[in-house]
């Protein structure tokens, strides 16, 4: 699979996985599994709508490319106010779903005159314990790209991740999360086998950079085999460390895309974000997409052109 369809499987994956979950959302976790795209449910929305995943993702993109690959925060968090105020990046003008984490954040930046600190707009999120939900986990997924195609260091990808997420969740276990995810998607993109990239993301040391406390919510992925758990085990909450342990289990325990994003979305309660992540790994591992559901997705022509562009700008100067 060429780099290009990588991307694209993975963004587009990544929204089809948001929409097939949008109606489900707070919903109990179900025996009889859904496996078409559903219209209106929890949200009321018409079929093939995304949410705030894919809107951070997509406003994260549309940065990066305005700004010709450089990572301006700024930007990003204007683009981040556009669409909570104006709708902009959205599927249909209208903003729903937005984290209360992430709304904290958004009000400390937009009124940051008032608040010196977050002049700075990666000091402007949340870094109190009870703040970890998934709101950076669920818009991590192009710096993984812009990760592996800029080539930059190990060290670069840390501190590029810690600033990407705490422009909204500061804790170190919400970085943990999105570093995790990030090595996980890396390693796809370099071709490995995911049970491999598996075995990597468990004998990482990540003692470099996160304190034993930190590594230690995370015991069931990296310690244990998440693999091995029964689904009665596994949460599917807006925490960010069970959001990620969903995450991996689907992806690890479901061998197509298809499957990956069913099992996922009939978890329960946050499985439009879970869908949503589920459907980056796999998007950017298995070599098609379900062209049905894509069909669905609504504004899938910007989506197409939106990867197009992100590609061009990550391979300038390569």
């Amino acid at each position: 699979m060429s780099d290009f369809t990588r991307l694209k499987n993975g963004i587009l994956g990544f929204v089809i996985g948001d929409a097939m979950g949008v109606p489900l959302e707070f919903t109990e976790r179900r025996k009889e599994k859904v496996i078409d795209m559903l219209e209106y449910g929890s949200h009321n929305m018409p079929k093939g709508s995304w949410s705030d995943d894919s809107s951070m993702v997509i406003a994260t993109m549309q940065s990066i490319i305005d700004n010709k690959g450089v990572i301006c925060y700024e930007d990003i968090m204007n683009n981040f106010i556009l669409w909570v105020k104006k709708g902009k990046f959205t599927s249909n003008n209208k903003t729903f779903g937005v984290g209360s984490t992430t709304s904290k954040a958004l009000r400390n930046y937009y009124y940051r005159e008032e608040f010196i600190i977050c002049k700075n707009p990666v000091m402007c999120g949340i870094d109190n314990f009870n703040d970890n939900g998934n709101g950076s986990l669920m818009r991590i997924l192009p710096i993984a790209y812009y990760s592996y195609y800029k080539k930059i260091t190990e060290e670069d990808i840390y501190k590029l991740v810690k600033d990407i997420s705490s422009m909204t969740h500061r804790h170190s276990i919400s970085v943990l999360g999105c570093y995790i995810y990030v090595l996980f998607v890396i390693g796809i993109l370099n071709g490995k086998k995911k049970e491999d990239v598996y075995k990597d993301i468990r004998e990482y040391n990540y003692n470099k950079y996160f304190d034993k406390e930190t590594i230690n919510n995370y015991s069931r992925i990296l310690d244990n085999d998440i693999r091995l758990l029964d689904i009665d085990s596994i949460n599917s909450s807006g925490y960010v460390v069970n959001t990620l342990e969903a995450v991996i289990w689907c992806f690890m325990n479901k061998n197509n895309y298809n499957e990956n994003i069913i099992e996922a979305i009939n978890l329960g309660n946050d499985v439009d974000t879970i869908g949503a992540l589920v459907g980056g790994l796999s998007g950017s591992y298995y070599n098609k997409i379900n062209n049905k559901w894509l069909k669905e997705i609504k504004r899938k022509d910007y989506l197409l052109y939106l990867c197009n562009r992100y590609y061009e700008i990550l391979n300038n100067n390569r």
